[in-house]
């Protein structure tokens, strides 16, 4: 891939502001789009976003700043979309330009709730984007630890290498190391399914549930995802490998991982409306937990945890009994 490719981002949270910071480490002129026009103007003025990642330095001198999704689509070459799940279809539905001839990288960590899809399988099925031009970036990492420049891992999974390559040198820095990978259905499972995994370690913290029991957890909780991900993209992998391993260790045990931070609110008695209220940011996992279960079901995958956060979350269950159950299964 040429390097006179541009590279945009699309999204105004954390993540995106991170990969904004990271981009800027290496290229002139990075485009971002977001919605809020208070946020942009702020972002000139001062060099920093001013809703998430506020100490995470971004020169305005360096960002081609928009509200206007179709201006960023039309002006550039590489989109790296960082915009909720939850958000993706109302924002794209804005698109007045088309994405052919795009290549698209997904940094979502979700699932489209509209279509059940990951991102990936989403633009090359519902925009007929080839998969050789679509790619996955993923953890483990988080957007905090990247503002504060401590070292940090991402995997760049696409077909093409070349286009991954682009990716991995216009990200890396001292501060970010980085591997290629041609797993992108497989990392990007693994990227949704580590959410749901979190909000299950989050559950299991907030009713009183230890460290012992928390290391049983994450253990059965890899073997799952490999069952999930073989179930449903067939392909050699090594599932300890940082892509899936570390990016769900990383979430389901860091102070920062939102989707723990919303399972501990709902295990410590708090209806999913009033922690989603409570919190100033998406848990992905919320949304994800839907279609994972749906998905197991559809391809008869033992996932127990899954469904475990599923009742909890979307059958109104006792989350005390359904862990006790749960602590019945794991091994």
């Amino acid at each position: 891939m040429s390097n006179q490719k541009k590279i945009a981002v699309f999204g105004g949270g954390s993540w995106a502001t991170a990969i904004v910071k990271m981009l800027s480490e290496n290229l002139e002129t990075v485009g971002w789009y977001m919605r809020s026009e208070q946020a942009i103007e702020h972002i000139k003025e001062n060099d920093h976003n001013p809703n998430y990642l506020q100490s995470a330095e971004v020169f305005a001198r360096q960002l081609d700043l928009s509200s206007d999704i179709n201006y960023t689509v039309e002006n550039y070459d590489v989109l790296i979309f960082a915009i909720p799940s939850a958000f993706l279809m109302s924002e794209l539905k804005k698109l007045k330009y088309s994405l052919k001839d795009k290549t698209i990288f997904s940094a979502i960590k979700g699932i489209v709730p509209e279509t059940g899809l990951i991102i990936g399988e989403h633009f090359n099925k519902e925009y007929n984007i080839p998969l050789k031009n679509i790619g996955v970036i993923t953890g483990p990492c988080h957007a905090e630890e990247v503002a504060m420049e401590r070292l940090s891992y991402l995997t760049i999974a696409c077909e093409d290498e070349e286009k991954a390559k682009f990716i991995e040198k216009s990200i890396q820095s001292w501060y970010i190391k980085t591997k290629i990978s041609d797993d992108i259905i497989g990392t990007e499972y693994a990227a949704m399914l580590k959410n749901i995994y979190a909000v299950a370690a989050g559950i299991a913290h907030g009713l009183g549930y230890g460290d012992n029991f928390q290391a049983v957890l994450m253990s059965n909780a890899v073997r799952e995802m490999k069952r999930f991900i073989k179930k449903v993209h067939k392909m050699k992998r090594n599932i300890n490998n940082s892509a899936y391993l570390g990016d769900l260790l990383v979430t389901g045990y860091s102070t920062f991982s939102r989707n723990r931070m919303f399972g501990n609110m709902i295990g410590k008695g708090y209806t999913v409306r009033s922690a989603q209220h409570e919190m100033s940011m998406i848990a992905e996992g919320y949304y994800a937990t839907k279609s994972a279960f749906k998905i197991a079901k559809d391809n008869n995958a033992n996932t127990p945890i899954i469904d475990t956060v599923y009742s909890i979350l979307y059958d109104n269950k006792n989350p005390k009994k359904e862990f006790k159950n749960l602590t019945d299964n794991l091994d």
